[in-house]
């Protein structure tokens, strides 16, 4: 069957939207028809290389649906069933799995290397992404690429849920672990920052400093929970430390993944505060600290991997503060787009502009 899709031809070639021929899902297989899929930087992070996985490919990791068909031994969704598409799904064998930390698993994007479809006018075939190729009106998973989207949310908003959401508030409450009453600053207002903001809401921080490059992003920072705003500036240290009787926040959350930007952060936190680096950078991103000032202050600097978040474990949780209204989905989303609209929306995102563009299919 044909279906419409985003498709990166080779690192740093443009999108092309075109049909690609989808097979019907073998043995541990789901065919998923998308709600929703939301335009992540992690997306751009592999058209330009940053990352690098196998092309050309369907684009796009984070989404819901409803499932469409199954293939033979899948018994955990069926026909009809709203679903979440889990981009890093984890084996439960390796060393890191064992240890429970199922966001490092050591296989979680070896499916990125299969065959996903093939491009409907030349054949060519193509590669599923980060596993679950969501820029597209239908894709192809295994079944451990799929969770049961939570009940009562919609599935244009749980496709959020796939990467964002889990991240931002994994970065607060798992890694950083931000605890009642403690200040928080959180670098980049995009998708994953506004999760962050939201998440140190619910954790009951006191002060939630929102940095950004855009003075035009503060009103969006504000509703999702920040009780500060500061436009990033080579003084951004100096006027967090000022906001927080000159110490320095309790955590800083960096979702950006520059270097100055890591190093801004750690400036930001008081002797002894805790930076967890969410955002994805480069190689040439080169973060520089002298032994002293490791010493002196006392902090901790840690690496942050899909906000350490277990999906199974951490769906329901998410769940209930939907329910019980302390998140909300629909403050992330700044922009609906149709598939056409990726590559615009892909623009944007590089002009530090807007929050997280939404496909609805």
């Amino acid at each position: 069957m044909v279906v419409r899709a985003a498709v990166l031809p080779a690192v740093d070639a443009p999108l092309e939207i075109t049909g690609i021929d989808l097979p019907e899902p073998g043995p541990g297989k789901v065919r998923v028809r998308l709600a929703a899929a939301g335009v992540c930087h992690s997306d751009l992070s592999l058209t330009n290389g940053t990352m690098r996985l196998p092309v050309p490919a369907v684009l796009g990791h984070e989404g819901a649906g409803t499932v469409v068909s199954v293939g033979e031994g899948v018994t955990h969704v069926a026909p009809g069933d709203g679903v979440v598409l889990n981009w890093a799904p984890s084996c439960g064998a390796c060393p890191a799995c064992a240890r429970g930390e199922v966001w490092l698993c050591s296989e979680a994007l070896s499916g990125a290397a299969a065959v996903h479809a093939h491009r409907a006018d030349d054949g060519t075939a193509l590669h599923p992404g980060l596993n679950v190729a969501a820029f597209a009106e239908e894709t192809v998973v295994p079944a451990s690429c799929v969770l049961p989207a939570p009940e009562g949310v919609p599935l244009t908003e749980a496709a959020l849920l796939g990467c964002a959401v889990l991240t931002g508030y994994g970065a607060v409450h798992h890694c950083a672990q931000v605890r009642p009453g403690e200040s928080v600053a959180v670098f980049g207002v995009g998708g994953v920052g506004l999760a962050a903001l939201q998440a140190a809401r619910i954790a009951g921080a006191a002060t939630i400093v929102a940095v950004d490059v855009s003075p035009a992003k503060e009103e969006l920072a504000r509703s999702a929970g920040a009780t500060e705003y500061v436009v990033a500036s080579d003084t951004t240290a100096r006027e967090i430390r000022a906001l927080t009787g000159k110490q320095g926040v309790d955590v800083a959350v960096e979702c950006v993944g520059r270097a100055t930007t890591i190093r801004t952060a750690w400036e930001s936190t008081r002797r002894g505060g805790r930076t967890a680096v969410v955002g994805i950078g480069g190689k040439d991103q080169q973060v520089t600290f002298n032994a002293l000032e490791i010493f002196h202050w006392g902090r901790t600097l840690s690496g942050c991997v899909y906000g350490n978040s277990d999906p199974a474990r951490d769906l329901p949780v998410l769940a209930g503060h939907i329910r019980a209204g302390r998140l909300d989905l629909g403050a992330l989303v700044t922009e609906r787009i149709a598939l056409d609209g990726i590559p615009a929306a892909f623009d944007t995102m590089l002009a530090g502009k807007g929050g997280r563009a939404l496909v609805v299919f």
